[in-house]
């Protein structure tokens, strides 16, 4: 079909649709909002009956014996299983706020029930409730990383340990950021952890984490060599349409953009195919994970690409729409909202309550002085585009926080952090690391035993952080079988010294 046949072809199939600015995105980059964490189901304990939150005095900045300055930590406390004896249970808080529901769901609540644990779970600095400063100003910041993290962890151990019986047995929890916290906590204080399981953990640190769509390019060719075809003509056509005025005209409306698209801008136009891109990678990392109540948990690989794959609903890049429109209504969104600099705007914001205190801001500022992580179109050009390249995400990061936060200064930051952890070549014993096949985050983790002692289990077909939520009925034979070795391995620590 010649491209003008095509182009008016394409404009009568594209269905005019209502759109209202509303806010920040549900996933964005590789985060879902409020962390990647969360417990979605309805806990069967009434909210008054759920653990109160407590507060732990904590020191602002633990490398500075001159800085003084302390502040409240939050911290939840089920003592429900817990006998004399018993070991402790401490699930790290991550990139969004702790929640009570975690002290009395999970298959770490399961597994202390088993093992008559204590249970703690701390709550990250600069998250949910737990303010070191008065505000999150770039000059405040400073006091945010992985490391001060460690430390906070380390001294509530201590503090806790004062009420306990001497030898007690510390085995800490954590997925995604805080399954990354988790081993390097077993590996920096192994005084004071006992052992670790890491689910989901990223522990390499990396700039441009062009892997990362990589996998979900293959996860959603694994399902139909149609889907991911589809999904590859549908980018090709957004980038077809945005040549042509009247194009634009149809991708506002059909895609239902809170703002008309730019063309002459640059950061607008990445910023959208990044969004489109980033539907399919929340859609593939979190692929039929077992949290009914997620807002898109109905949303599987297998409904978009049935969506892609239909020729009956259009063009592919009206299938693409489709797509895009069923995860609007699902985290009841209005419109998509990808301009650049309303995003920086928003992620500028330095009060507690602006919308990206959440975590939105946080996050990113530990990636541009720690981790990178950047999910960049480098590696899968041929798919989403080449339009979010890393010089993109780098970009945000001197917008956001201040002209020196450049490339250079990234790239010194990921080889500090990779010296500090030992990339994927971290050495400790017992830790347990377990990764989904289907989870994106699984390529900057250990996913193939390298020690005897800290074992990989490898979960085919399985989500981000599968692992550790409360077990269900139509659980796959496979993260059955990973939550069994998690027990036993705990059960073998235990009985070591």
């Amino acid at each position: 079909m010649a491209r003008t046949v095509w182009f008016a072809v394409l404009l009568t199939s594209l269905a005019c649709m209502a759109w209202t600015a509303n806010g920040l995105r549900f996933f964005h980059r590789g985060r879902q909002h409020g962390g990647n964490v969360q417990l979605w189901t309805k806990s069967q304990f009434p909210e008054n009956l759920l653990p109160p939150e407590q507060w732990f005095t904590q020191q602002l900045d633990h490398f500075d014996p001159t800085n003084q300055r302390t502040w409240k930590q939050r911290y939840f406390t089920n003592n429900t299983f817990y006998k004399q004896g018993g070991p402790v249970f401490l699930m790290i808080g991550g990139e969004g706020e702790a929640t009570a529901k975690w002290m009395v769901e999970g298959q770490w609540i399961e597994d202390a029930a088993y093992f008559n644990a204590l249970c703690f779970q701390l709550e990250h600095r600069y998250y949910g409730k737990s303010h070191p400063t008065d505000d999150i100003s770039t000059e405040n910041l400073v006091y945010l990383s992985s490391e001060q993290a460690l430390a906070d962890l380390a001294y509530f151990i201590e503090a806790m340990n004062v009420d306990l019986p001497v030898g007690t047995k510390w085995i800490v929890h954590g997925g995604s950021y805080p399954g990354s916290l988790a081993a390097w906590m077993r590996m920096r204080y192994p005084h004071l952890v006992h052992g670790a399981m890491s689910a989901s953990g990223p522990l390499l640190a990396k700039l441009d984490f062009k892997e990362y769509y990589a996998v979900v390019r293959d996860a959603l060719s694994e399902y139909s060599k149609d889907c991911i075809k589809s999904v590859q003509s549908a980018f090709q056509q957004v980038e077809i349409l945005l040549k042509h005025m009247i194009g634009q005209q149809d991708l506002n409306k059909q895609f239902r953009l809170c703002d008309k698209i730019d063309v002459t801008n640059e950061d607008d136009v990445a910023s959208l195919f990044e969004n489109l891109a980033s539907n399919f990678a929340g859609i593939v990392q979190y692929n039929k994970d077992n949290r009914p109540k997620s807002p898109t948990h109905n949303i599987t690989i297998d409904v978009v690409c049935d969506v892609m794959s239909d020729r009956e609903k259009g063009v592919p890049v009206h299938r693409l729409a489709l797509v895009n429109d069923m995860l609007l209504k699902a985290t009841n969104q209005s419109c998509l909202d990808y301009t650049y600099k309303k995003m920086i705007k928003d992620m500028s914001n330095t009060t507690w309550e602006s919308s990206v205190a959440e975590g939105g801001r946080q996050w990113t500022y530990q990636t541009c002085v720690e981790f990178g992580f950047y999910q960049t179109s480098t590696m899968t050009q041929e798919i989403f585009s080449n339009k979010f390249p890393v010089n993109f995400f780098t970009k945000q990061c001197s917008d956001i926080f201040g002209a020196k936060f450049t490339s250079d200064l990234m790239n010194n930051a990921i080889r500090r952090t990779n010296t500090m952890y030992g990339d994927l070549h971290i050495q400790a014993s017992r830790i347990v690391f377990a990764h989904g096949s289907t989870d994106p985050w699984h390529a900057l983790g250990v996913i193939k035993t390298l020690h005897k002692e800290s074992p990989a289990i490898y979960i085919k077909d399985t989500a981000h952080c599968a692992v550790m939520y409360p077990s269900i009925k139509s659980d796959p034979p496979q993260l059955v079988s990973a939550r069994k070795q998690i027990r036993a391995l705990v059960s073998q620590w235990l009985k070591q010294n």
